[in-house]
């Protein structure tokens, strides 16, 4: 029977996890091995974090962020995720250790929409910059199905693709005038990127990153 070899490429795009050991596509640096923690740190509580299966995991709330020990500036990260019904989270990006990554930095929001048990504003939904930019529509796979996320961070300009939608496309600049006073994190040029536990397990894997 003959036998197909796929590439790392091809496996990322198909859904299958990065596993330690694996190459991340061309020109991307891995930010998980696919095995611990190495390299991240919590702000909270480290024992709700955890890795298995190719994925890191927050067991429940508790935990604070998640945080890489690297700070990073402009880039293209890639990385999947599963939320379960009811869930929230975010991915922070250039964030200092200390504060809120939601205003001492940015956090693209990651929640349940549709489950969530109550109303949410715009820039409360999945793919916005929290309390800063919404999302131009909401573009979830169903509750227990990995979602693709893509964060471009090159200078003021950021943009979010979920799902091969792109949620937001926005230039930092024009929010600093009614934003920067409660969200300082919209004027830094760099900083961690973290994971938030919140209330629910949610899952990440396949987290890649190449610098711009």
């Amino acid at each position: 029977m003959k036998t197909t070899l796929l590439t790392t490429t091809a496996l990322l795009l198909l859904g299958a996890p990065l596993l330690g050991g694996g190459d991340p596509p061309k020109g991307f640096d891995a930010l998980f091995n696919g095995k611990d923690l190495t390299g991240w740190k919590s702000t909270g509580n480290l024992k709700v974090w955890g890795a298995e299966n190719g994925a890191i995991f927050c067991d429940k709330g508790g935990g604070g962020w998640l945080m890489t020990e690297k700070q990073y500036g402009d880039y293209e990260l890639r990385l999947e995720y599963k939320m379960p019904k009811g869930g929230n989270s975010g991915v922070g990006i250039r964030s200092p250790l200390q504060g809120d990554p939601a205003y001492q930095g940015m956090e693209i929001q990651l929640i349940d929409d549709e489950g969530w048990p109550g109303k949410l504003a715009n820039w409360q939904n999945t793919g916005a910059i929290y309390n800063v930019v919404p999302p131009k529509k909401i573009n979830n796979r169903p509750v227990g199905e990995w979602n693709k996320m893509t964060v471009i961070a090159k200078g003021r300009q950021i943009t979010i693709i979920n799902n091969g939608e792109t949620l937001v496309d926005a230039n930092l600049a024009d929010y600093e005038k009614e934003h920067a006073k409660k969200h300082p994190g919209i004027l830094r040029k760099d900083g961690h990127i973290g994971f938030q536990s919140y209330n629910k397990r949610v899952e990440f894997r396949n987290i890649v990153l190449k610098a711009l």
